[in-house]
């Protein structure tokens, strides 16, 4: 059983089907306080937006009681406009889970059926089709999760363990349930949050911080086969710059590189001058290396020091509770508010996403270079050492990699800053955070596509070279790679072989023993 709250590990688990999602005996009392408190309220005949009146700008509209069935099923049924190709199963996961912390709090007044209800579906893996387009994530994510609502109530499509759509009546008779009819507050809390954004959020965060680990062990193989400067990596260096990130990068390739034999050792005492007669002497070793070796703490660090702030705010939303209004059991009280605007999501979605692109920029400038005869210190151009220019080795993987990065670029603009008023001006600014999130997720997708480029490459110069100078860490890798390719020897289709290693790069469970190198 997990803790609570939960972290962002556990969403990523429970959404890939690891783990079981439980609610805490104080969260279901907390639950059923809030639900009681509505029904008192409700019973009292209290004006509360949304659910004894209309909606957005319609709330001027009076709605007795009576009618909180048929106003809760309307909410639902104008908000399910979504279009687009459905959200990915693991995102509709991470979406529902998300939902479940918020209305957990006891601040919402949903019916505890409904909650059990969804944990029920994470249990069976039941997932609703969820269209990917349509919310601009102002009043929470209200048409995605309008279509989860829909879905509940026993309309709409779903799938089964991942299987073909079937319709949501059809998988209520199969598992003897009877659709939820939703009264009250049940829809409006339902929809009224950002539950898909920080879902989807929570697995960016988590994948994001993995490409980072595995791009510092990808950069220390890289040095290595360049023969590159250890000295760059030396801790002394972010001391004296302490950002987090890159004090981080210097402890993990100091450490790492320190089993290597294939780098230029750092010496403490200084190389002496020759005699030079003429005043000066041409053509000696550089002292330092090209900056995409001897800046490597620095580039990555960035990356990691936005990594975690994305993730500190993911994980914040994530124990937040985001709808409207709030109910306060113990103080009476009933607030309107707009916690369901999710401004902080999209600044991090952005300022991740920044962060991706670079990271990816930084993956392919290393293909680029390792894959250049002219400066890749002895090693063939492209990695072919067999009969280069009839065969071309990973010539075309190196340019799928630049065309990975150049769309990657044209993605870049944030979608923080694209608000369009809406909803009669009543949402008259609009955050935009479910399409910052969507985009970084795209953005992971490509950037694990390079760095399954790279390693293939990085891996197959480690061959031509000799693997047993190289260090302990980057041993494990090129082990670990050839798991899942084979060398290249003749010129082949590298697709397949691409999007296999991207697909375990991402999957945490066949990268755990790669994380284990970096505590």
């Amino acid at each position: 059983m997990q803790d609570w709250p939960l972290t962002l590990n556990d969403v990523e688990a429970i959404a890939h089907g690891r783990q079981t999602l439980f609610l805490p005996e104080q969260a279901q009392t907390a639950i059923a306080k809030a639900h009681q408190f509505l029904c008192d309220a409700i019973a009292d005949r209290q004006r509360i937006y949304g659910v004894t009146t209309g909606y957005g700008p319609l709330a001027t509209t009076d709605v007795d009681p009576k009618q909180s069935a048929l106003l809760q099923q309307n909410l639902v049924y104008h908000l399910c406009s979504g279009v687009g190709e459905p959200l990915a199963h693991h995102h509709v996961r991470a979406m529902m889970v998300a939902r479940i912390a918020s209305l957990s709090a006891g601040h919402s007044g949903a019916n505890p059926v409904m909650i059990e209800r969804m944990l029920a579906w994470l249990l069976a893996d039941v997932v609703p089709e969820i269209p990917s387009q349509g919310t601009v994530g102002a009043s929470g994510d209200l048409t995605p999760l309008a279509h989860l609502a829909r879905a509940l109530s026993g309309e709409g499509r779903v799938s089964i363990k991942g299987s073909s759509w079937i319709e949501s009546a059809i998988a209520h008779q199969q598992f003897g349930w009877q659709p939820l009819q939703l009264q009250g507050k049940d829809a409006i809390s339902l929809v009224n949050g950002t539950s898909v954004t920080v879902g989807i959020a929570a697995l960016n965060s988590t994948a994001a911080e993995r490409a980072v680990k595995l791009s510092t062990l990808l950069v220390l193989l890289y040095a290595e086969l360049l023969q590159g400067h250890r000295e760059a990596f030396h801790p002394a260096i972010g001391e004296l710059r302490p950002h987090s990130g890159q004090q981080q990068l210097h402890r993990w390739l100091w450490s790492l590189s320190e089993s290597s034999a294939a780098l230029t050792p750092w010496q403490a005492a200084a190389e002496r001058l020759a005699n030079m007669p003429n005043g000066i002497v041409q053509h000696q070793p550089l002292l330092q290396d090209a900056y995409t070796l001897r800046c490597a703490p620095q580039a990555l660090g960035a990356v990691l020091d936005v990594v975690h702030q994305h993730a500190h705010t993911v994980q914040t939303e994530l124990s937040s509770v985001t709808d409207n209004p709030l109910l306060f059991p113990d103080e009476h009280l009933v607030l309107h508010g707009g916690n369901f605007f999710g401004q902080h999501l999209a600044f991090a979605s952005d300022h991740l996403n920044n962060a991706l692109i670079q990271m990816a920029l930084y993956s392919e400038r290393r293909i680029a270079r390792i894959t250049d005869p002219l400066k890749n210190k002895g090693l063939p151009a492209f990695m072919q050492p067999q009969d280069t220019g009839l065969h071309s080795g990973f010539m075309g993987a190196q340019v799928c990699a630049t065309s990975l990065v150049a769309e990657l670029r044209s993605q870049a603009m944030p979608a923080s800053i694209q608000s369009i008023p809406t909803n009669a001006d009543n949402q008259d600014i609009v955050p935009l955070g479910t399409i910052a999130a969507r985009r970084a997720s795209c953005s992971i997708t490509q950037l694990y596509q390079i760095l399954a480029i790279e390693s293939m490459v990085l891996v197959q110069g480690a061959e031509l070279k000799s693997k047993q100078s190289l260090s302990h860490a980057s041993q494990i890798l090129c082990n670990w790679l050839r798991h899942y390719v084979e060398p290249l020897q003749n010129d082949r289709p590298l697709a397949e072989d691409i999007n296999k290693v991207a697909t375990a790069l991402a999957d945490p469970n066949e990268v755990a023993s790669l994380m284990e190198l970096l505590p």
